[in-house]
């Protein structure tokens, strides 16, 4: 038996824990791990601008990969800390939970309240650069993952004031280091929206590219781009109240799509997962239009819309600044302050009801807009019934003929693996792991749900046959809990016919069953486009660059290439070592990093508006290979 004693205790000190876990500080070492030293930066200049004290940022991307942060807020004090006796600005940079933000004396709304950001970056960042000007001087000092290399230098004397934050990302931490231009820009302008008068200017350097954000209006300005050239049903929307430590901005409108589009902010922070303020504005909404029709006469009495009825159609900008904001994790998905829903409840449903009593036409039309959905909401569920009987009778609850099911009952190790077509579905059937791997085949390109009616997506015979194939079902009744494979594959043909089918796949999954999605239940397999022999070596490749990259490592030998037309046509040996052994293959595993993004995208290139689509088309245009 090995020994385990106090020797085998480590004790990691300073910065050393966010070098050793970077994942626990910023949600991991991808592209978003990336840019969140980029928030970090940002929303400590944010913070100067929300008390009063900055009303101009600066984000620059440099030609060598680094990204510098610019305000002209106060600067980072530079005198001496009396307990630790350097000064404040190294103590903050090199020091987890040091920092201005735990009381309200300097700061009474802010959004870092651990004191971990900007040192999460030092400690993450191959070099950094710290210069504060304040007190007539600019101050600067250097420092290398997470420990100074210079002391703390006065510069030249100045009347300015504000701070810089320089730094190059770490490659030892980051596969890839370079930051997204319009990642960066867009969460700046809505920076600018929630902080109105704040002027953020961003610059790319190597890109040559730069974009300015002022808004004057705030949000106001921001549902306006939200809801775009949607028809907007009654009128706008905006309130702003003050109560004692609570001030808060809404603003919000219904328009006749279905698509409900809530953004929710504390101190700034985007709550991506939303949290108390979220839920009280969806509670005001929905007892204030319930009270309304209440007062009625009995014509509606039958039908008694639920906050989801209210919802659809809804698109709404709420924005709070508290002193003590309880966030969910130090990426601050989500707010938990149980207060908080109650306050903004209370003075938003108020508020509104009064508006509806006082403006009966608008009342009608924003009312007649939340029944309809209503009515909706109990025609699609009567529909679904009705499917579910003819399904229970016709089918007694057996498997679609067409599945080929794996042996295990384990979901936890059964893979279902979703391919279009009978000659693929051949090819997989053979390539495939009896025991734990089904294999599911399509015919053709399934149903785009995003434009579908409930009618016509219930009664879609291949929506069905997956439906029953995962034993979740969808919408009121899925259960993730009935999941019968914990990795559930969409494996197309490498080309624009299999992109297609992959996106109506994962429009119907990210529609009706999100929750497989956000627990990491759903994956894109990676099937080859080409094999090149060379000698007797066998190389495969995935895409055009990967072919070329292979053909310059052996520019003297001869190659044979051969291109697969698709799965059907690939021997079953080759699909099982490229694609699905378990031990060989490369999966992509889909999630959701930003939900207005995804719900924008998949708007745009699902819906019914042909015109938002072929806009993309034209700006991405240069990005796509159309096979011919």
């Amino acid at each position: 038996m090995s020994q385990y004693t106090a020797k085998d205790i480590t004790v990691l000190e300073g910065l050393e824990p966010v070098r050793v876990r970077p994942a626990m500080y910023i949600g991991g070492t991808d592209k978003n791990g990336l840019h969140h030293l980029v928030w970090e930066a940002l929303d400590n200049s944010v913070d100067e601008a929300i008390n009063g004290f900055c009303n101009k940022i600066e984000i620059t991307l440099t030609k060598d990969g680094s990204a510098r942060v610019r305000d002209n807020g106060r600067g980072i004090p530079v005198d001496v800390h009396p307990k630790i006796k350097k000064p404040a600005l190294e103590v903050i940079m090199c020091t987890l939970h040091a920092g201005a933000k735990f009381h309200n004396k300097n700061y009474s709304s802010s959004g870092g309240l651990h004191g971990v950001g900007i040192s999460v970056v030092n400690a993450l960042s191959e070099s950094m650069e710290v210069i504060s000007t304040r007190d007539g001087f600019s101050w600067k000092q250097t420092f290398a993952r997470g420990k100074p290399t210079s002391k703390l230098k006065k510069q030249k004397p100045t009347r300015k004031t504000g701070t810089v934050v320089h730094f190059q990302p770490d490659p030892e931490i980051f596969s890839g280091r370079k930051f997204d231009f319009e990642t960066i820009v867009e969460r700046s302008e809505t920076k600018a929206f929630i902080n109105r008068g704040l002027s953020i200017h961003v610059v790319d350097e190597a890109g040559k590219k730069e974009k300015s954000f002022k808004y004057e209006n705030g949000i106001q300005d921001f549902i306006l781009k939200v809801i775009g050239q949607k028809m907007v049903v009654g009128s706008h929307h905006y309130y702003r109240n003050q109560l004692d430590d609570l001030k808060m901005e809404c603003t919000f409108c219904w328009t006749e799509e279905t698509e409900s589009r809530v953004f929710s902010y504390c101190n700034s922070i985007y709550t991506r997962d939303g949290g108390t303020h979220e839920t009280g504005l969806r509670n005001a909404l929905s007892r204030a239009i319930r009270s309304y029709l209440e007062r009625k006469n009995g014509k509606t009495k039958n039908l008694q819309p639920t906050t989801d009825d209210v919802r659809e159609g809804l698109s709404a900008v709420i924005s709070i600044f508290i002193p003590h904001p309880q966030f969910q994790g130090q990426t601050k998905e989500k707010l938990n302050n149980p207060e908080i829903g109650t306050r903004v409840e209370s003075f938003l449903k108020g508020t509104f009801e009064q508006y509806l009593l006082e403006n009966p036409n608008a009342a009608e039309q924003i009312t007649g807009r939340v029944l309809m959905a209503t009515q909706a909401r109990l025609a699609s569920r009567a529909a679904k019934e009705q499917v579910r009987r003819k399904t229970l009778i016709s089918h007694r609850l057996t498997l679609p003929g067409k599945l080929a099911d794996c042996a295990s009952t384990d979901p936890t190790e059964s893979e279902l693996f979703i391919v279009e077509g009978e000659s693929a579905g051949g090819s997989s059937k053979q390539a495939r792991d009896r025991r734990t791997q089904a294999v599911l085949p399509l015919r053709g390109k399934i149903l785009n749900v995003e434009t579908a009616t409930p009618e016509k997506l219930f009664n879609n015979a291949e929506i069905k046959a997956l439906v029953i194939t995962l034993g979740t079902d969808i919408g009121d009744n899925f259960d993730i809990n009935k999941l019968r494979y914990h990795k559930v594959i969409i494996m197309t043909d490498a080309d624009v016919d299999g992109a297609h089918i992959s996106a109506l796949l994962l429009t119907f999954f990210y529609r009706y069953t999100k929750p497989l999605i956000e627990e990491g239940y759903v994956f894109l397999a990676q099937p080859p486009l080409y094999r090149i022999e060379i000698g007797k070596e066998i190389h495969y490749a995935l895409t055009d660059e990967e072919k070329e990259k292979i053909l310059k490592k052996n520019p003297e030998k001869k190659a044979e290439v051969s291109r697969f037309k698709g799965l059907g046509e690939m021997p079953a040996s080759v699909l099982k070592e490229t694609t699905m052994d378990p031990a060989k293959r490369f999966l992509l595993r889909v999630s959701i990093s930003n939900l207005e993004q995804t719900d924008s995208v998949i708007e745009r290139l699902m819906g019914k508006d042909a015109a938002p689509r072929f806009k993309f088309i034209q700006e991405h245009s240069e990005n796509f290979e159309i096979d011919i």
